[in-house]
């Protein structure tokens, strides 16, 4: 009966002080406290109900839940209208900021960061926990050696193929130009220069993406999507330590040496080529390159084939250990791997060559002052 009064009487006591109208903003606050406290008088009923109390006692606890549940809407009320009431006084500014700051906070729960954000900064960390390890000596030795023979014999055959013919080409290239003015002997120099600086390397590398990169991005994938990734850590075995750090070794100390006889095979294709085609001897060529190059040349070979393969081996690595979605994020993961692979490849090149690894300037007129 005095639930029932009060219930009466507030609103005639509202209607007769005629309050304030409240700010909407304190009324979906207030509305959002009755609706928390709804469901916790519910919860309680049926506590009550599931201890086996009878129905007299569930309804009277429903009675003392409902006449606290208005004591709790009547205080929620008063203190909206007292909010919007004193606003006068100067408390309707911080009202008022609450609102922007609120819906602020409401959009940053609700944003989620791109997908490739969240990758990119993963495969990063991944990088840095991989060097580590490698200066701390945390390295599975027998892994690497498997993927060593995995990644070079493998990939061997088709890196040698590929530069054979690209050497052919840039040898129609500068044969039909040099010859036009008698610098038959230059051809040597020019194309050993264009192999060992820019060309080797970044052949390689690119063959090394599509061939050994996708592999590892779609192995890992496979393993994070069937949970094989979390049964290592279950065995207490690191994923980094078993998994990542010996593929990133394994790429960054096979590549150089395939760039090695990429470029061994550019030149002979080269050669071979000059010799059936144009009747150049082969001597010429190896003569003009012999003086072309120098020590640097070769150096800067290996330096770029090794930041190139660990460029694609920690992308790849990335990419598969971050895979979600089954089949299907496992193909996606594969294919953004190996573009990302190939736009960082040309990018590390361009830093490279830029700032870095130019060599000397002075290789040509070497050859011209010998001939």
């Amino acid at each position: 009966g005095s639930a029932v009064s009060s219930r009466s009487s507030a609103p005639a006591g509202a209607g007769a002080a005629q309050p304030h109208k409240p700010h909407r903003w304190n009324i979906v606050v207030a509305r959002e406290g009755v609706r928390r406290r709804r469901g916790h008088v519910a919860r309680r009923v049926l506590r009550t109900a599931e201890r086996g109390g009878g129905a007299g006692d569930a309804e009277g606890e429903g009675t003392a839940a409902h006449a606290e549940e208005e004591r709790a809407t009547s205080s929620s009320g008063a203190e909206v209208s007292g909010e919007d009431v004193g606003g006068g006084n100067g408390s309707a500014e911080p009202t008022a900021a609450a609102g922007p700051l609120a819906s602020v906070k409401a959009w940053l729960s609700a944003w989620s960061p791109p997908r490739f954000l969240v990758r990119a900064i993963a495969t990063f960390f991944m990088g840095g926990q991989t060097a580590w390890r490698v200066v701390n000596g945390r390295v599975h030795e027998k892994n690497v050696n498997e993927q060593i023979a995995r990644v070079g014999p493998q990939t061997m055959g088709v890196t040698m193929l590929t530069a054979a013919f690209v050497g052919m080409v840039f040898t129609i290239q500068f044969v039909k130009e040099f010859t036009k003015i008698g610098l038959q002997k230059q051809i040597g120099a020019v194309l050993a220069l264009s192999f060992s600086r820019e060309l080797t390397p970044v052949i390689s590398a690119i063959i090394m993406a599509g061939r050994v990169g996708s592999a590892i991005a779609a192995e890992l994938g496979t393993m994070v999507v069937s949970e094989q990734w979390d049964a290592l850590r279950v065995l207490r075995t690191d994923p980094i330590d078993y998994l990542i750090v010996p593929r990133v070794l394994a790429c960054m100390i096979a590549l150089p040496i395939l760039a090695v006889f990429a470029f061994v095979a550019a030149m002979a294709a080269s050669a071979m080529l000059a010799k059936l085609h144009y009747a150049i001897p082969p001597y010429i060529i190896y003569e003009s390159a012999c003086k072309a190059l120098v020590p640097f040349d070769i150096i800067s070979m290996c330096i770029k084939s090794v930041v190139f393969g660990g460029l694609v081996a920690i992308i790849s690595c990335g990419w598969g250990s971050t895979t979600t979605g089954g089949a299907k994020g496992v193909g996606e993961s594969t294919t953004a791997a190996v573009v990302i692979s190939l736009v960082g490849i040309f990018v590390a090149d361009f830093v490279l060559s830029f700032y870095i690894l130019q060599g000397p300037s002075d290789a040509l007129k070497r050859v011209a002052s010998a001939g």
